[in-house]
């Protein structure tokens, strides 16, 4: 299974450089690699956002893959992140970890007509980055585009109530086992495959019971042949000694 990790700032190929020169951790659109045997893909979200565009070039690539997409959210899914938290055929978020959603910023200069025409850009910009939202949630535009003006921050459970993730990590009753092991070990889930199909159908009392019986019975013809062995085959060495033959 292959990892991808979207960390830091979202960015265009460009810019990489500047982020490495920096050591900044940031993630572009070249350093999503996808398999090409369409195996399982687990993609590992902690970034608070960044260039539209190039969020929605990772987001369109992570939707376009033909295999299956887990994404798990460990830290924070903000703005470009949240939107490509949103490929996953499965979303998981960490019980600590947030998801925010709000409208596309960019800044102008020039007179009202160039101010006017962003601000209807980044209004298209918002509806289309709502898109991702709806797909994944099932939640109508107004109601999203609504969320987004509120600039709003999601616990990883209202992220599962409102649809934007699908479950919570570690919120099952049982710890998941680990393992540091050189030797082979046996998948859990196998072990409780087995333990479910050999349980039996009785109490430990019914079980108690059961043995007593069998031991019983297992005496009886014990005690039964060594009558028979006495008459048949008689040894007066062992009685003289005092010692006695024990069967098990």
């Amino acid at each position: 299974m292959t990892t991808l990790q979207i960390k830091g700032t979202i960015i265009p190929n460009d810019d990489k450089w500047v982020y490495n020169l920096l050591d900044m951790d940031s993630t572009a659109p070249s350093d999503i690699v996808l398999p090409d045997n369409n195996e399982p893909l687990d993609v590992e979200v902690n970034s608070g956002g960044g260039d539209v565009f190039s969020g929605s070039k990772i987001y369109t690539a992570l939707r376009g893959y033909q295999g299956d997409v887990n994404v798990n959210i460990v830290g924070i899914a903000g703005s470009a992140a949240s939107v490509i938290a949103m490929a996953g055929n499965k979303v998981s978020i960490s019980p600590t970890a947030q998801i925010m959603i709000h409208n596309v910023s960019g800044g102008t200069a020039g007179d009202y007509r160039e101010h006017n025409k962003v601000s209807e850009i980044l209004q298209k910009g918002n509806n289309s980055i709502a898109s991702a939202y709806m797909a994944k949630t099932g939640k109508d535009l107004d109601e999203l585009l609504n969320l987004m003006n509120e600039e709003t921050w999601l616990t990883a459970e209202e992220a599962k109530e409102q649809g934007f993730a699908d479950e919570i990590m570690f919120s099952n009753d049982k710890a998941p086992k680990m393992v540091a092991s050189a030797s082979p070990v046996i998948p859990q889930d196998v072990i409780e495959r087995l333990t479910n199909a050999t349980k039996p159908n009785f109490s430990l009392d019914e079980l108690a019971d059961k043995v007593t019986e069998k031991i019983e019975a297992k005496q009886d013809d014990l005690a039964k042949n060594n009558q028979q062995n006495s008459t048949t085959n008689k040894e007066p060495e062992a009685k003289k000694t005092g010692f006695a033959r024990f069967f098990f």
